[in-house]
């Protein structure tokens, strides 16, 4: 009438997740219970006779039960006194393995447990039942089981362990709390109980005499402090826990599961991620500022590395994955991919002029100074970043399939639906973030496929079952029309505002994206290897202003932390070219060094009679491009003040309708200095 439960106790089996970097071998983190399981064949003779010395010196004999301990126990129950020991290993197993069995201490339960125990016996061998027990028993220092057991005491595995070594685990399981980082009293009935195991152990023919006395106290390790994130630690293991999730891991499953998860992201990029980014921003700068940067590996999805900001500022979201902000020019690429995959070529001619009147736009659209450029074609849009020229091909294209092409490459309709019937949709009026950018460009670089961004390699369960990542693939734009959209780019970083992030050894293609006012500046370019976002903003949508530097634009810092990061990323990489372009681009003449040189572009402020508002944009953690990820924004949120605090996660917004301060452009006369050090890769000193 009493049955063997058929179901264990979730925490008596459950198994702690490791998290690795890339290469499966170095722990990024460890999520969850700290629990290993190994078969009996691996814990060595000694350690098993060393546990059955200390416990249960009878277990190979008995029933199950221990008829003397039992009694004891019972009549100390009956008599009020404390529950006593006297369990054997598999009533101690039937306790702590099996579901169903309370730990009240009562007769009914103790009667039960003794039941349970004999059926055990009765069903399963021994040797079934030690295993079970060694992989379920608590040994202190948060360890559950042997095997993390002898990690958390001697930083071993439990194949390796001594004769003193294996004694002193089974000396600890009486009072774990006790044992585990013993000292003055507790050291002393330590060393004691442990002495009483190996006496045990010689007792029972384990040892011999000679073994016995030859045996010393062991060495126990410091305990090690519980598993702590610094820095992006923190910010890599909430990505790759949200990834999880939506690939149907529960959190259960991650907390408990056992799981071996291999994380996409690099350990040595990681560092000169951080590296590239503390390096060249000065300890002066302003707390409000915020940097993020994102490295996507175009052939495969995969983000390899990424900074997230400085965790003591960046509480609630990081500045690569979960920060979005307008994305300036940077977005002119994808208006450029889809004319040339809809009919237009290089040569297409738009209009340059400043301002632009368009139907749709309730005020003209002017171009950076207001300087016109005449009919030019699209590779001299690109490379000067014409505002005109891009509103121009917009319209002549359809601004439907600008969206199409934007949202194919990863950015979520989501991002995009509230901009596209803007005449100004082209020069980057949507909210992005640094790694949807990074991913958006690394279409160009794979031909005009974009592969899914991800954060997560693989993960293999408790029985050794692996599940490899298999991102999604999607043909954005042909590939000559990414190969010359490509071509346009790079005229960006060698004769453009992106001058700043040249690679003295290899091709580099990319755009620079300064918004109205500076309130979010960008550098996002890549190599045929890997696509690189960089982007600069403030929380409070102020101007981003760095003391020694200035009013930044996209060609300035983000371009030399792009180039810092690349420069260690690409050493030792083989050189790969791009793609040739159509023979339209052969046509195109460089400019030739006599000082007309381009203009430092600038998304103008736009109208709500454009199609953009004023609401602000609400930061948000999707990764990938699955709109239903996207949260709306929160109203309450929108009347927070810059200077008041608020424990909410600031609101990045859009480009207001309003006018430069003074009404002076961003990039006035005063400022060419700036430029021009900026193009020759140098920072200005005011």
């Amino acid at each position: 009438m009493t049955p063997i439960p058929d179901s264990t106790q979730k925490q008596a089996t459950a198994q702690g997740s490791v998290i690795y970097y890339r290469d499966g071998k170095t722990v990024l983190a460890r999520q969850g219970v700290d629990r290993k399981k190994v078969e009996l064949a691996q814990v060595p003779r000694h350690v098993r006779a060393a546990v059955i010395a200390a416990e249960n010196r009878s277990f190979y004999e008995d029933a199950g039960v221990s008829v003397k301990g039992t009694a004891r126990a019972v009549w100390s129950t009956m008599t009020g006194q404390q529950l006593q020991g006297g369990s054997t290993i598999t009533q101690q197993l039937v306790r702590n393995y099996y579901s169903g069995l309370s730990q009240e201490r009562s007769v009914t339960r103790k009667f039960k447990e003794i039941l349970i125990a004999m059926k055990v016996d009765q069903s399963k061998p021994k040797d079934w039942v030690l295993e079970q027990y060694l992989n379920t028993i608590y040994f202190g220092r948060g360890a559950n089981g042997v095997q993390s057991a002898a990690q958390a005491y001697f930083g071993k595995d439990v194949g390796e362990l001594s004769v003193a070594e294996g004694a002193y685990l089974a000396s600890v399981i009486q009072q774990p709390s006790r044992f585990a980082a013993p000292k003055g009293p507790d050291l002393a009935a330590a060393r004691a109980r442990w002495k009483s195991v190996i006496d045990a152990m010689g007792q029972t023919g384990a040892l011999t005499p000679q073994q016995v006395a030859a045996q010393r106290f062991p060495d126990l390790t410091a305990p090690k402090k519980p598993f702590e994130l610094k820095g992006q630690a923190q910010y890599m293991l909430e990505q790759v826990t949200a990834e999880l999730n939506r690939r149907g891991y529960s959190d259960e499953d991650i907390n408990s599961g056992g799981l071996k998860i291999v994380s996409t992201f690099d350990k040595k990029l990681m560092q000169a991620a951080k590296r590239a980014v503390t390096n060249a921003l000065p300890d002066a700068t302003p707390e409000k500022v915020r940097t993020g940067l994102a490295a996507v590996d175009p052939a495969t999805g995969e983000v390899v590395a990424f900074y997230g900001g400085r965790p003591a500022q960046s509480a609630y979201y990081d500045s690569a994955f979960s920060a979005k902000v307008m994305a300036g020019s940077t977005f002119k690429p994808y208006t450029l991919a889809a004319a040339l995959d809809n009919g237009f070529d290089l040569s297409t001619r738009v209009d340059g002029n400043s301002p632009l009147q368009v139907a749709s736009a309730s005020k003209p659209i002017p171009n950076d100074s207001g300087r016109s450029y005449g009919q030019i074609n699209l590779i001299s849009a690109t490379q000067n970043s014409v505002n005109t020229a891009f509103v121009d091909l917009g319209q002549k294209v359809g601004l439907d399939k600008v969206a199409e092409v934007a949202e194919a490459a990863g950015i979520p309709a989501s991002q995009l639906d509230r901009h596209k019937t803007a005449a100004s949709f082209p020069l980057g009026v949507a909210s992005v973030s640094a790694v949807q950018n990074a991913s958006g460009f690394s279409t160009f670089a794979n031909e005009g496929v974009h592969m899914e961004a991800h954060v997560v390699r693989s993960v293999t369960d408790a029985e050794s079952r692996e599940e490899v990542v298999k991102p999604a693939s999607t043909r954005v734009v042909g590939e000559q029309a990414a190969a010359d959209t490509t071509y346009a780019m790079q005229q960006v970083v060698k004769y453009g505002t992106g001058a700043a992030a040249r690679l003295y050894d290899r091709p580099v293609a990319g755009k620079t994206g300064t918004t109205d006012k500076s309130k979010s500046v960008w550098f996002n370019g890549f190599t045929p290897q890997l696509a690189v976002a960089v982007t600069m903003f403030r929380d409070d949508n102020a101007t981003v202003t760095i003391p020694g530097y200035g009013t930044q634009f996209g060609g300035q810092l983000p371009a030399q932390i792009w180039r810092a990061f690349m420069t260690e990323a690409m050493e030792g990489k083989p050189v790969e070219e791009f793609p040739e372009p159509s023979d339209l681009g052969y046509g195109y003449s460089a400019p030739t060094d006599d000082g007309d040189v381009p203009e430092q572009e600038d998304t103008p402020p736009v109208s709500p009679d454009d199609g953009d508002t004023s609401e602000p944009e609400i930061t948000a953690p999707p990764l990938t491009d699955d709109p239903s990820a996207t949260e709306e924004p929160d109203a309450d949120r929108q009347e927070s003040r810059p200077d008041e605090p608020s424990d909410d996660p600031p609101a990045l917004l859009p480009e207001q309708p309003l006018g430069r301060q003074d009404d002076a452009p961003a990039d006035a006369p005063a400022n060419r200095g700036a430029r021009s050090d900026d193009r020759a890769g140098r920072s200005p000193a005011n």
